[in-house]
């Protein structure tokens, strides 16, 4: 029988907000950052330091508080720009900042010492005591468009100094040029351009900074040193020093407040989002009254998904998860709708949300997916943003950054990220656009004058049926497809599969025929000969050069464990990268007992049962960049995270629940809590699926695999006041559990996935959990129908 539907409340006294953890990720390049942002925010505010993405936990010493993050990304240049610190001393000639020698403005000299204890991180609000110059609290808030920071300087200091440095962001973001400007008695404003993501392209970050309370004195410096009374500062060139620096008299007030604001349009951007979110009625909100404003809309956004069971450590977790995967993609228009497209004109948002920064490679995996599900509304303008960089750039981006297409990665992101909003309904009204815009990204290639990568193997692709492996090939970037010749195949092939699912269903029957067949183009890279010569397997994905034949390395046979011609992994971890036909896969391997015995290796699946709770950091993969050399799954990386749920494809579904269980042990409330980067959101994505019970394992066909949920309870909301629930009486996520029976609406479901279209509409799922394996799944009856079977070929 179906329990009653009861509705799961958060427990009182229980503070979302709060419950967050903003360190999780912070360490052994997680990537994320601790500051405050909101969710999907415009403006950022986090402490940056030595590490390349801007900041590392154990840094030793914040070199200020930079206004702009992207969150868990695995590139370097992301961010930090307009670096903001509070400092006490003398500015002047022979001061501690000694206005007669440029060095004394270097904000990687002039950081301070900090402590973590106290150091607090939750949704909406972060604080921190630096321990130098007689200690400084410093905190910061942020709304969606504008943030607050407030400096509280010891009681025996009669001045408090601001210093703004233009010329430096994060340690591996090149300011390229930038101007600054002091505004009369309480204002400081400017603009920089940076390089971006991977030695992408220049962009322009407007800012402006509104004190509440007058400055007494104040200056700016260059390659030359200060000049105190300054009002404007220029640089030129790379790392060239500028910025200003304003002095309080701090009298009988310890604090100084400022309210920031940044834009991508220009500066009367700045100066309104500014009025519009960081003042009320004309005057500047107060630290507390924003911080306020800041983490009730954080509570709201976490209250959606409500969970029971589990400990304390579980559900800071899980929350913690939830606020990563909603950062992003960020607001990308202003307080009064104006963007800054592709084509580097300003247009208007009227009546939505243009967003940016996509980083289609990762979050088409599972971060895209938990939006359409739970934030139907911000899909819906996500799919619209992407439309949007069409029209303006010309083709679909790959990895947009900020205004611009970086062209970082390989693949055909796009292709599933689209269709699988499409199925959920996020392109409702835009179909035929958005087909469009995809079957030109599928059958052609962007001219050499075009920003725009797409598909730029499609030469021998649509020729051959492969993507030739050329490390010659003109890049655009730092990565294009003929380098990753065996990955690039791998993911065309899945994208085109995905692509026929919308074919099929808008009536291009031709082209989803062609499609579909081109969806079995995996199979040109089985190499049936290629051999793993410790473990001996026999048949991996191989790689094939310009004239068809199998790439072979100047020293010895092909190795499945080399990197040549696979992104970020080897033929071990991509060999899996073929959902949309795991019967073929499976013949291909020997068949399905043959499948399942390599599934069995590649998870040490022996180790794992025997020790679930240590397993996964002694048997897979470790290291967030070990990407080569590994016959193990990645669980830090992208391309294999589908995999755990092919066991449930080839009729085991209980090895799924137990390779679960032990991939969670990875998530914790630590600092290096998160596996690998973070990578906006995907994998706080993943784990959130992989705890709630469902995974959308084929992109564009609807369907969501089950697998036993870590919590008892779980609900969430779908929006418009529908609800999902999912219940797991005794649910123990320290334990190995399996599914034995499961009902939807008091239903038995026997098959071992439900379809979108049953629950859009929310209802109850229903796990019966059991300590040992069940028979729950295994008749090949449950198991979906392969999307492009190789009778499509």
């Amino acid at each position: 029988m179906a329990l009653p539907s009861l509705a799961l409340a958060v427990p009182a006294g229980e503070d979302l907000a709060a419950m967050v953890n903003t360190f999780i990720g912070s360490k052994d390049d997680g990537n994320t950052f601790p500051g405050a942002s909101a969710p999907f925010g415009l403006i950022q505010v986090s402490p940056i330091g030595e590490h390349y993405s801007g900041w590392r936990y154990d840094d030793p010493k914040i070199q200020g508080f930079g206004h702009s993050f992207i969150s868990g990304a695995g590139c370097w240049e992301q961010g930090g720009q307009v670096s903001v610190l509070p400092v006490t001393g003398t500015i002047g000639p022979g001061g501690d900042f000694d206005t007669t020698r440029a060095e004394s403005f270097d904000h990687t000299r002039y950081g301070s010492a900090y402590s973590h204890d106290g150091e607090v991180g939750e949704a909406g609000y972060y604080r921190v005591r630096l321990t130098d110059r007689g200690g400084i609290d410093a905190e910061a808030t942020a709304l969606t468009r504008a943030a607050a920071e407030r400096y509280t300087f010891a009681a025996d200091v009669d001045t408090g100094h601001v210093l703004v440095n233009v010329g430096q962001a994060n340690a591996k973001h090149e300011v390229v040029g930038s101007v600054i400007q002091v505004v009369g008695d309480r204002a400081v404003e400017g603009k920089l351009v940076t390089k971006s993501f991977c030695g992408g392209r220049q962009y322009t970050t407007w800012f402006r900074l509104e004190f509440d309370r007058p400055f007494q004195a104040f200056g700016t410096w260059d390659k030359e040193g200060g000049v105190p009374g300054s009002r404007h500062g220029m640089g030129a060139q790379w790392e060239v020093p500028n910025g200003a620096w304003l002095s309080f008299d701090l009298g009988h007030s310890r604090s100084v407040t400022a309210i920031s604001a940044i834009s991508h349009v220009d500066a009367d951007g700045a100066r309104r989002n500014l009025e519009a979110e960081g003042k009320r009625d004309g005057r500047l909100l107060g630290f507390d009254e924003m911080r306020e404003q800041a983490q009730d809309a954080w509570r709201r956004e976490l209250a959606s998904v409500r969970v029971a069971g589990g400990s304390d450590d579980d559900r800071t977790v899980f929350y913690t998860a939830l606020y990563h995967a909603l950062l992003q993609p960020l607001t990308g228009n202003d307080a009064d709708g104006r963007y800054r497209g592709y084509d580097d004109e300003i247009h208007v948002a009227d009546g939505w949300t243009y967003y940016e920064y996509f980083s289609l490679w990762d979050t088409y995996r599972s971060q895209n997916q938990l939006l359409a599900i739970l934030r139907p509304d911000r899909a819906r303008d996500i799919a619209n943003s992407v439309l949007k960089i069409h029209e303006q750039m010309g083709w679909l981006p790959r990895w947009g950054y900020a205004n611009f297409e970086t062209n970082i990665m390989t693949g055909d992101p796009v292709t599933p990220f689209l269709v699988d909003l499409w199925k959920f309904g996020a392109l409702e009204g835009r179909e035929r656009q958005a087909w469009q815009a995809l079957w030109q990204n599928a059958t052609g290639r962007p001219p050499a004058m075009s920003r725009a990568q797409g598909r730029a193997g499609n030469d021998s692709y649509l020729a051959d049926g492969f993507v030739a492996y050329d490390r010659a090939f003109p890049s655009k970037g730092m990565d294009v497809d003929p380098h990753h010749g065996g990955s690039a195949t791998l993911e065309y092939a899945l994208a085109d599969c995905a692509l026929s699912l919308m074919a099929g269903a808008l009536g291009h029957d031709e082209a989803a025929r062609m499609l579909g067949a081109r969806g079995g183009n995996w199979r040109n890279l089985w190499d049936a000969q290629a051999r793993d010569p410790e473990l001996d397997f026999i048949g991996f994905p191989r790689p094939r050069v310009e004239d068809g034949s199998w790439y072979a390395p100047p020293r010895g046979g092909y190795d499945p464990r080399s990197n040549h011609g696979f992104h970020e992994g080897t033929a071990w971890q991509y060999q899996w990268l073929a959902q949309q036909d795991v019967p073929g896969l499976a013949a291909a391997m020997g068949g399905e007992a043959a499948a399942l015995q390599r599934l069995d290796t590649f998870f040490a699946y022996d180790a794992l049962i025997a020790d679930p709770a240590h397993a996964a950091r002694k048997e897979w993969v470790v290291g967030p960049y070990s990407y080569y050399n590994q016959y193990r799954y990645n669980p830090n990386n992208e391309p294999d995270l589908h995999a755990p749920w092919l066991y449930t494809l080839l009729g085991q579904p209980w090895k799924t629940s137990a390779v679960l269980r032990t991939a969670q042990t990875l998530f914790t409330n630590a600092p290096n809590g998160v596996t690998g980067n973070d990578d906006l959101g995907t994998m706080s994505a993943w784990y959130l699926f992989s705890a709630v019970g469902l995974y959308p394992l084929m992109p564009g066909s609807g369907e969501l695999v089950l697998h036993a949920p870590r919590f008892e309870r779980i609900e969430l909301d779908l929006g418009n006041g529908r609800t999902l629930s999912v219940r797991a009486p005794g649910a123990d996520g320290s334990a190995l559990q399996y599914p034995r029976q499961v009902r939807f609406n008091g239903e038995p479901v026997d098959r071992v996935w439900l379809d979108w279209t049953q629950l859009r509409e929310g209802g109850e799922l229903e796990f019966e959990l059991a300590g040992e394996p069940s028979d729950w799944g295994v008749a090949a009856s449950s198991r979906p129908a392969p999307s492009c079977p190789a009778d499509l070929r």
